[in-house]
Order: C-alpha cells, then structure tokens, then sequence
C-alpha cells in the first residue's frame, strides 16, 4: 500500500492557490507500519482558540523558514518532537484556506513507528494514530455540508475512541485534507464536491478569504 501511495503522491499536481494570503504548513505523518496510520494532534484546552481541535502538526511560516516544507517540518518538531530527519517526504496536496485567512499547504511524509514522541503541553494535550483503514473504509460518522460563496463542500466527520478522556473527533481543515489524500494518494473515488451517502449535517453558508 505505501508503496503505490508513494508513486501516486509523486505523480499528483497539487493546486496552488495565488491568493496573497498569510501561509501556513503541516504535515501530515503517515507511520510506517505493516497496517499504516496516521498521526494526529488534538488542541490543548486551555487555549483561547482552537482549543480541543483535532489537527496535523504545523503552523505559520515564520520569515526564517527556507519554504513551506521547512515550516511543517518545523512546526512538527516544536510541536511534537519529530525529528526532520525521520521524515521522508512523499508529496505535497493542495493549498486549502482556513477560516481564519491562512493560506495552508499540507506535506504527507512517511515516518518510522513508535518514534519518542512528546506533545508540547503548552499548545497539545494528545498525539494519537489511527490506522490508515479507518479512513480508507470510509468509516465516517457523518458528513458536514458547507455552503461556501454558493457552493456546498461536503467535508466528513470522523470520531476516534480515546483511550481516557473525551473521544477524538477529525473534521473541518484536517478532513478536507484527508479527502485529497484519500482520492489522490489511495485511488479511492472521493471528492469534496460531490454529495456521499450518509448522514448530513449542514452547517451555515460561509465566504471563503480574500
């Protein structure tokens, strides 16, 4: 499976958005293991913003940042002690706007099982995986419609059992980016603009940054 995901990630021409909007960087750490997973963050709860949130490692590109990947590496490492050199990059996914104004732009890099990881208490309070099937069997509990400047985008939800404390849910940003992933770097036929089976949740109609 990552052997392809690898191949497909390398030959896919990820959109690039020219807005000229504040950048931003994650990565999304896929782990190297007979049955692949995916690496997540959740948002400290003490935050003013954001708090609880399911995300990907990363955050703003800072000026002495050589490019994007420089910034989710970066981040990555002052988020949750990844080492650059433990990742190998395997491609990038398209730009995606947070509501916020940010100019995002996602990496997928391969990295090696059971690494030391550490969350930094002062943004995190969770590193969790969950394996790669559970998004490629489409195991969604539901899907959020979002109108956006007339148009519905239609972004899954996901909810990951917590060992302690409150269960894991992947939505918004993270999801949209997981979308791409799966259509582009798993063959699956998914898309953010066409309505799934399932359950729906609408959401209120949004406009995108400018």
């Amino acid at each position: 499976m990552l052997e392809k995901l690898r191949k497909r990630l390398q030959a896919h021409s990820p959109r690039r958005l020219t807005l000229k909007l504040p950048e931003a960087a994650v990565l999304i750490p896929l782990v190297d293991r007979p049955e692949p997973g995916l690496l997540f963050t959740r948002r400290a709860s003490h935050l003013s913003t954001h708090s609880g949130q399911v995300a990907f490692p990363g955050g703003k590109r800072e000026a002495h940042d050589a490019d994007l990947l420089a910034t989710a590496l970066r981040e990555s490492e002052e988020e949750i002690a990844l080492p650059p050199g433990k990742v190998e990059v395997l491609g990038q996914l398209s730009d995606v706007l947070s509501l916020h104004g940010l100019k995002v732009t996602p990496f997928v890099g391969l990295i090696p099982p059971d690494l030391p990881l550490v969350p930094d208490q002062g943004e995190l309070d969770a590193i969790f995986e969950v394996p790669l099937s559970h998004f490629v069997d489409d195991h969604r509990t539901h899907t959020d419609v979002i109108p956006v400047d007339g148009s519905d985008i239609y972004v899954p939800s996901y909810l990951i059992p917590a060992d302690q404390g409150d269960d894991y849910v992947i939505w918004g940003l993270s999801a949209m980016m997981l979308v791409e992933l799966l259509a582009k770097g798993c063959d699956l036929d998914m898309s953010l603009s066409r309505r799934p089976e399932g359950r729906l949740r609408h959401l209120p109609p949004r406009r995108a940054p400018r």
